[in-house]
């Protein structure tokens, strides 16, 4: 599919990460306004709440769009979204009537002036470990190479619950987290702020549509369920987590943030990037056979500005297609046992890295657990993020003369509190 012509001209650009084809969702403020609901165009915000813009958008009920957030707008299923997605491609295709785009103008909101917020509800959120290299990588670091993968990595996607108190919107600071922490050196744990925090190049899958308790669905019905996907940063005490996850898995280390980036990508914008995922090793169960192509080619990086540096750094670059389950998988899986999904529910893809040093989606891997630190633009070495460091999360996929861009996923690391509980 080629660029489809917009009237709002910065949309036509081949860089602009926001073109017609894609019309991402998000939940936008201006001025101290209360936040409401809007559509990426280029440039510009659409305002979907206003009055010019619902005269225009038959069968959608004013009241979807009360609450700033699309959660309402999911349930009304996949057929009102596909219906909605046409109505926006014709009143902002170039070929709108002079007297629609007067109408709709009047409602656009420069980007650059407006202030960013959650744009869902996340009800529930789930963190997959879905990438091979980083649990090739991880594995080798603390089991050795030829125990790298557990024995049921090949044969099932593997997960732990998270809190969904934890998601925030790019842009939101993170604060270094205190924990008890036991190196190896130590006799006993003690309580310290996190001296290895990292950081998790992820993608978030959200849950348009709800599954009924008890029954499981299948991977086409999984896929059918999905209404878009978000850049995920899974914010990771590596120390806290090495003293904690044994026997039940990360807690804690796990919990002090998730940023996501501020645009909804429908899947329907992501269709014409569909490929397969890789050659399994292992025959998956019936259940997890995909009826076609699940994943994405989707470019991602990840950059990283020094406090009172001028220029970020690129410290990795792989690609969403490097998974090895898809998210259509995770959610049928996720369902097997008769657990009910929810709209809102968010899932983490798990760390994308690909098979090169420079492809890691974490520091764990760049650095290979502290041995090997490695240089910024500025000279300075890294292991792991020190304090006022700024995590930047890209993605596009590069189409037939456009751009489908997520908008970027951005957190800055504060300083730890002082001792929270010193009296």
């Amino acid at each position: 599919m080629p660029l489809l012509k917009s009237w709002v001209e910065s949309a036509n650009s081949a860089q602009s990460p926001f073109p017609l084809n894609n019309l991402p969702y998000g939940v936008f403020s201006t001025n101290g306004q209360i936040p409401r609901c809007g559509v990426a165009i280029g440039d510009m915000i659409l305002d979907v709440t206003s009055p010019e813009f619902q005269k225009l958008a038959s069968g959608i009920s004013n009241s979807v769009f009360a609450e700033p957030t699309w959660n309402a707008f999911m349930k009304l299923g996949s057929k009102t979204w596909d219906a909605f997605r046409t109505t926006l491609q014709d009143i902002l295709g170039e070929s709108t009537s002079a007297d629609v785009q007067a109408k709709l103008a009047d409602v656009l909101v420069s980007q650059a002036s407006a202030t960013m917020h959650m744009p869902f509800d996340v009800v529930e959120y789930t963190d997959f470990y879905s990438g091979r290299h980083h649990a090739t990588n991880v594995g080798t670091m603390f089991r050795g190479a030829e125990n790298a993968l557990p024995p049921n990595w090949l044969h099932l996607p593997i997960a732990y619950n998270g809190r969904a108190s934890s998601i925030v919107v790019s842009g939101t600071e993170v604060r270094r987290p205190w924990g008890q922490l036991k190196p190896p050196t130590a006799e006993t744990p003690f309580f310290a702020p996190c001296k290895r925090f990292d950081i998790e190049l992820e993608f978030g899958t959200i849950v348009g549509q709800a599954s009924t308790m008890g029954e499981p669905v299948s991977v086409q019905e999984a896929d059918d369920m999905i209404f878009g996907y978000v850049l995920l940063n899974d914010w990771s005490a590596r120390d806290i987590q090495a003293w904690e996850y044994q026997p039940l898995g990360p807690f804690q280390a796990k919990a002090t943030a998730t940023t996501i980036s501020p645009w909804i990508v429908t899947k329907a914008a992501l269709e014409p990037f569909r490929t397969s995922t890789p050659e399994r090793e292992f025959l998956l169960l019936a259940y997890l056979e995909e009826p076609g192509p699940m994943l994405y080619d989707i470019d991602l990086e990840v950059s990283l500005l020094p406090d009172g540096g001028n220029k970020a750094s690129t410290i990795a670059q792989t690609n969403y297609n490097e998974l090895y389950y898809s998210a259509a998988q995770q959610l049928a899986h996720h369902t097997t046992s008769g657990c009910a999904m929810r709209v809102g529910d968010l899932l983490g893809s798990g760390t994308i890295s690909g098979p090169e040093k420079n492809n890691r989606g974490s520091l764990l891997e760049l650095s290979w657990g502290g041995k090997e630190p490695f240089k910024l633009e500025s000279g300075e070495e890294r292991s792991f993020i020190e304090d006022n460091d700024t995590l930047t999360l890209s993605a596009h996929c590069a189409g037939d003369g456009y751009t489908i861009g997520f908008g970027d996923c951005v957190g800055k690391v504060l300083p730890a509190l002082d001792d929270p509980y010193k009296r």
